[in-house]
């Protein structure tokens, strides 16, 4: 029996307490968060929760927290992730979260850090730590896997998501705009010939078709976890791949490209009529927030949907038999209106709640144990196959396309 501590109980917080309290080995479940009253509503709508008020920038705040617990699971913003990892060790916990540090030593050189130091840390006490663990990263780098595994050698990885999700009500972000829009203005990465290789927001624009979407999509490069850390294993874990991107596209990344184009997601400030006036932070305070209750997402729906249409694809080429092969994977996952009849959740926090919840009981079963700090991508077939499964169970699948040549 083990007892978690949850910090941040948002939308994927929320969505992993819950499913921990049907777990049976689960005995006790701590919903940790600044805010008292979200804390503490979650917990009464379970059966072995209490809560409790904190704040996780204050390391020995955190470490009182989670004392006697056997795992922590991080549902917070980056910049929390190596105070509560402190936090892990110091009381001897294992540790996940749903996206890796980002330093500002440089977003390579975090992943850098944690693979050496932070990883023997955890290995020395004996602990696991899993990091980047929601749908992309995590579903996505096993699916990654899992394909790579079906050839030779790999040649190139590619991440692609496509949300195009229009409401009648303006719903410019389904999760956080503060971590949104700084995750869009920031610098994008690209494994590129076995380097890593940083690049402006919004580059490479390429028009892009996908499985299920009658017109073609403009993908741009966006700063994400699984070219860093694709890059960084290549030769251990991914059959020495040489190229891995990760692209983006839907609505939310046009407005953003718009408004980065216009200066108006700078943090520096700009005057004007005589104030000086931070770009970013005028658009965040005119930027409707992610829905985040039930009530929200309904009036959303009731209002109406203009277009509901997606993919997320994961493509892996390289060889097999000496000939080319490429392998699409497909991934199939409830949209916003089933995902409201499912859970009460908007079709984001459905998908990556869940996926970091089935990474979350991979752990509490013992699944995974290896001692040390590990991403999904070195998740061994067993651990992937359990993720799979209990994935399928939630109505997330995957789709499994095999090309290769006959010549």
């Amino acid at each position: 029996m083990k007892k978690l501590v949850v910090i941040g109980v948002g939308a994927q917080g929320s969505t992993i307490a819950r499913r921990m309290d049907e777990n049976p080995q689960v005995s006790e479940i701590v919903c940790a968060d600044y805010d008292l009253d979200a804390a503490e509503k979650l917990s009464r709508s379970l059966t072995k929760a209490s809560a409790v008020r904190l704040d996780a920038g204050d390391l020995e705040a955190v470490i009182r927290a989670v004392q006697g617990c056997d795992l922590i699971v991080n549902g917070l913003p980056l910049e929390y992730d190596l105070i509560l990892m402190e936090a892990a060790l110091s009381v001897n916990a294992s540790y996940l979260d749903m996206a890796g540090p980002m330093e500002k030593i440089g977003f390579v050189e975090s992943y850098q850090l944690i693979f050496s130091k932070w990883h023997e840390k955890f290995q020395e006490k004996g602990l696991t730590a899993l990091v980047g663990c929601g749908s992309s990263p995590g579903l996505a780098n096993i699916i990654a896997r899992e394909a790579v595994e079906k050839v030779d050698s790999c040649d190139h990885i590619g991440i692609y998501i496509y949300e195009g999700l229009w409401a009648r009500k303006f719903t410019p972000f389904w999760w956080s705009p503060q971590v949104a829009f700084g995750d869009m203005a920031y610098r994008t990465f690209r494994c590129e010939d076995g380097r890593i290789i940083a690049d402006k927001p919004f580059s490479r624009p390429r028009m892009m078709t996908f499985r299920g979407v009658d017109h073609p999509v403009r993908m741009v490069d966006h700063e994400h976890d699984e070219p860093v850390t694709m890059g960084l294993l290549a030769e251990t874990e991914l059959k020495g791949v040489k190229n891995v991107e990760f692209k983006y596209g839907g609505p939310h990344v046009e407005l953003s490209e718009a408004l980065y184009n216009m200066g108006l997601l700078g943090s520096d400030p700009v005057p004007v009529n005589g104030a000086q006036i931070v770009p970013m932070e005028l658009v965040l305070k005119l930027c409707p927030p992610a829905p985040r209750f039930p009530d929200e997402i309904e009036d959303i729906l009731k209002e109406g949907l203009i277009l509901e249409e997606g993919a997320f694809l994961v493509r892996v080429e390289g060889r097999r038999a000496d000939k080319p092969a490429r392998i699409d994977c497909y991934v199939n996952a409830p949209g916003l209106e089933e995902a409201f009849r499912r859970s009460g959740l908007s079709h984001e926090a459905y998908l990556t709640g869940q996926c970091a919840a089935v990474f979350v009981n991979m752990m509490v079963d013992d699944v995974f144990s290896r001692r040390g700090l590990f991403v999904p991508e070195q998740l061994p077939s067993d651990a992937r196959r359990f993720c799979f499964r209990q994935l399928a169970e939630l109505g997330i699948t995957v789709d499994e396309i095999i090309e290769s040549s006959l010549a």
